[in-house]
């Protein structure tokens, strides 16, 4: 009965969000209504877990989400965005619309856009391309998915993701954790991904394309390096953050219980993600200046708040499920399931919690809150390398959290006019499917290989 109660919020959850419910009101509404069929008091379920959990979450990466959303609409706003994806179509080819929008979106989230402006930023995009090659509009959806949502966010070594980002602080690793893995696990996803929708493209010919919406829109265009500088600089210099300039620094002020009593080790990947993604901004607005900076950084700013609230609000809907008697059974389960092993343990229980929570990083805050010193600690007697533990948990959050509740998914369908009936599917197995996969794949290399 117990499990029935968690399974049942989560069904609510799923089917609000699939009739397009606000997840910020809706989630903490089931969080009391499970508190309540299980026994426990609803309002400390709900002023005691629900917003400690979801305030947690807030303070700890508001600056990433601020920043990212910030750092994305500028480059929006003054054609850089733009001037990229295009010029990637016309590298790849734009007879290739699929593979282009994709680059195209990976390319711009794996340089520190938030995968919410790339939404907005590919849409315009893939539907010229779209209609230039006659390929079914439902097909645009899972597309952009496929590009934003998937190995740029999760796998692939270095990227300034926030999913990339939360486990650094408790396994004490780097963004650049099992890059070998990571490797492996992206090309996977792009592989199967690119592979299924090539065959739905098949299946679906003499399907209409995206209709246009007028005339065209006058496009500002950059030169190819002012536009690509800003996304080049983000990855390196969240290397040379992690590996030279902070390592140099003297942190042993960190001791202080005024900062939290921790060390470099915790904080240095927040850090090097957090420095690079504003050096990566302040050099847009040098070279790439927007129109009306004061605006377009204002608005930036202030679109990274809807996103951070909808996942806070599903962490602490998370947090909530977390403490009913239910999740000691699946937790149960999942031990029993994984022998002891602590790679399989830490994949199915951060999995599971993101499918939850509709959110990869929510559920894997949960995951890491709840589980977190278990985890490091039986990694250690496993003699298992944490920075396995970080890509695994970083892949399998990737996976399930792509359920019909998920906000970016909510986002992306509103984006492109379609709804869960008509475009779910295709996301489902690119984002949803092959991720699962992936996963699946590193946790054998990694419990047969170790970490690389």
């Amino acid at each position: 009965m117990s499990v029935l109660i968690i399974l049942l919020a989560l069904t609510l959850l799923i089917a609000g969000a699939w009739a397009g419910a606000s997840v910020l009101a809706l989630a903490p509404l089931l969080a009391v209504v499970a508190a309540l069929l299980s026994g426990d008091p609803a309002l400390a379920s709900y002023t005691q877990v629900f917003m400690k959990g979801a305030g947690g979450f807030v303070i700890s990466f508001f600056p990433l989400f601020l920043l990212g959303a910030m750092f994305g609409r500028v480059m929006e706003m003054s054609g850089a965005a733009d001037t990229l994806a295009r010029a990637i179509a016309d590298l790849v080819g734009r007879k290739n619309a699929i593979p282009a929008v994709v680059l195209a979106c990976a390319v711009l989230t794996y340089g520190g856009v938030s995968l919410f402006v790339v939404a907005f930023t590919a849409w315009p995009l893939a539907r010229a391309l779209f209609i230039q090659t006659a390929l079914p509009a439902r097909l645009i959806p899972a597309t952009i998915a496929l590009g934003a949502f998937t190995f740029t966010m999760t796998a692939l070594p270095g990227t300034p993701s926030i999913q990339n980002a939360i486990p650094m602080t408790t396994f004490a690793t780097t963004p650049f954790a099992a890059p070998g893995l990571g490797l492996i696990a992206g090309g996977i996803m792009l592989g199967l991904g690119l592979l299924w929708l090539r065959t739905r493209t098949a299946r679906l010919a003499g399907e209409p394309p995206p209709v246009r919406n007028g005339a065209p829109s006058e496009t500002v265009v950059l030169p190819l390096w002012r536009a690509a500088l800003p996304i080049a600089s983000v990855a390196p210099m969240t290397l040379l953050m992690d590996q030279v300039i902070l390592p140099g620094l003297d942190t042993s002020y960190l001791a202080d219980p005024v900062y939290g009593a921790t060390e470099l080790a915790r904080v240095k990947g927040l850090w090097s993600v957090i420095a690079a993604l504003t050096f990566g901004l302040v050099l847009a607005l040098v070279v790439s200046p927007p129109p009306k900076i004061l605006e377009t950084t204002g608005a930036g700013a202030e679109s990274s708040l809807l996103p951070l609230f909808n996942t806070a609000s599903l962490v602490g809907f998370g947090a909530v499920i977390a403490i009913l008697p239910g999740f000691e059974v699946l937790r149960s389960a999942i031990d029993g399931l994984s022998g002891g092993n602590v790679v399989i343990s830490a994949a199915l229980s951060s999995g599971l919690l993101s499918g939850i929570t509709g959110s990869a990083s929510g559920g894997m805050s949960i995951a890491l809150d709840v589980l977190g010193p278990t985890l490091v600690a039986q990694a250690a007697s496993q003699n298992v390398d944490p920075a396995l533990l970080h890509r695994v948990i970083a892949v399998a959050t990737g996976g399930l959290d792509t359920l019909p509740h998920n906000g970016a998914v909510i986002t992306l369908l509103g984006i492109c006019g379609m709804t869960h009936r008509q475009a779910y599917g295709d996301i489902f197995v690119v984002a949803v499917l092959v991720p699962l996969v992936a996963c699946a794949a590193i946790v054998a290399l990694g419990i047969g290989f170790g970490s690389f």
